[in-house]
């Protein structure tokens, strides 16, 4: 399958307002204060005792304070976030584990499934059918009552394609408060290459009686503060958070307006001014698992991504971004937000800042 695919947001949704651009430089100086103060006492304690030995020589982190901490705490991370595929079958039977499934390839769950998992069509759960949204909090909440998610409740989510939808529900389900929610490491991919069962009778689930909480906005950005934080680059000034675009070289540059086969699409190719194009792929091995902690902490390091500010993920429809967002901010600690409305939203946008390293107009170079 190509990169991207369904609808997704509007600039003047009303799931929590937009974080002021002052909000994430305030974030950024308590970040770098923190920084400032951890760098203090750890001068101290190098001084206080001959034996005394860094977070690297160690083994641990690459990542800031801002971003989680000690390698051993991303790690942690990691563990609460993902379960892998033998812990996965040996809990299949536990009611307190609703299993969903996020598959973008039609007729793939009802041709065979994880056993007990129930399905959440790409198309239609996470997004308004009408207008350009998220779902909404009432939607929601009758959706996941009738998969059987209570409070207490451990949601598993998986699917095809290195879990790109699955992280997508993730990201939803985030939004809407639940605190218990974790990947398949590996997906479809790694369950079929490991041999396992599949199954294609529907679940018949109880009702749940989790009620999603209102839209956290501290997990979204609106079209307000990404122009905000592009305008402040296109400017030279101090953006106030770092912006990273997940897709393609191709779509990066402006060579293409979309994967081929695509049809949202915008008015003009490009990236947003100050972005950083980190392709979301980069962040899977080939069995469709999550590369190490300590891998990822190098990818974004290499692009000057360290945890210090904040950091907004976007694509070309929000949902490749979802995946990079689960990458940042549920593996690795940092503050981040996604900006669903992306490129679609952006590029048709009338007097913004674009950057287009191909030239092209209308397509055409």
């Amino acid at each position: 399958m190509s990169d991207d695919t369904p609808e997704k947001t509007d600039p003047h949704a009303p799931h929590g307002p937009p974080r002021a651009g002052a909000t994430r430089r305030l974030l950024v100086l308590g970040g770098v204060v923190a920084a400032v103060v951890a760098l203090v006492v750890g001068l101290l304690q190098l001084g206080g005792s001959d034996d005394a030995t860094t977070a690297a020589d160690a083994g641990g982190s690459g990542a800031s304070d801002a971003g989680g901490g000690s390698g051993a705490v991303v790690e942690d991370n990691a563990a609460e976030k993902l379960v892998d595929a033998d812990w996965l079958e040996a809990n299949l039977d536990d009611p307190s584990v609703v299993l969903i499934e996020v598959s973008t390839d039609e007729g793939l769950y009802e041709r065979g499934h994880i056993p007990g998992a129930v399905n959440f069509p790409w198309t239609t759960s996470f997004v308004d059918t009408v207008s350009r949204d998220v779902v909404s909090r009432e939607t929601f909440g009758e959706l996941t009552a009738a998969a059987g998610v209570d409070e207490d409740s451990t949601v598993v989510l998986y699917g095809d394609d290195n879990n790109w939808f699955a992280a997508w529900g993730a990201w939803v389900f985030n939004l809407y408060g639940h605190d218990n929610v974790k990947l398949l490491d590996g997906g479809r991919t790694k369950w079929d290459a490991d041999g396992r069962a599949y199954d294609v009778a529907v679940p018949a689930a109880a009702a749940g009686s989790w009620q999603p909480a209102e839209a956290d906005g501290e997990l979204r950005a609106l079209f307000p503060e990404v122009l905000e934080v592009a305008q402040a680059s296109a400017d030279g000034d101090d953006p106030g958070a770092v912006l990273v675009d997940i897709r393609g070289a191709a779509e990066f540059n402006g060579e293409i307006f979309a994967p081929e086969g695509f049809q949202e699409t915008a008015i003009r190719a490009g990236h947003i001014p100050g972005a950083v194009n980190v392709a979301w792929r980069e962040t899977v091995n080939e069995d469709g698992t999550f590369k190490s902690a300590d891998e990822l902490r190098a990818i974004y390091a290499a692009h000057g991504i360290d945890g210090s500010e904040p950091v907004i993920t976007y694509c070309r429809i929000g949902e490749r971004a979802s995946h990079s967002w689960f990458v940042l901010s549920e593996i690795l600690g940092y503050d981040v937000s996604l900006y669903d409305g992306s490129w679609t939203e952006y590029g048709n946008a009338v007097g913004v800042p674009v950057v287009n390293n191909a030239g092209t107009v209308w397509g055409v170079a």
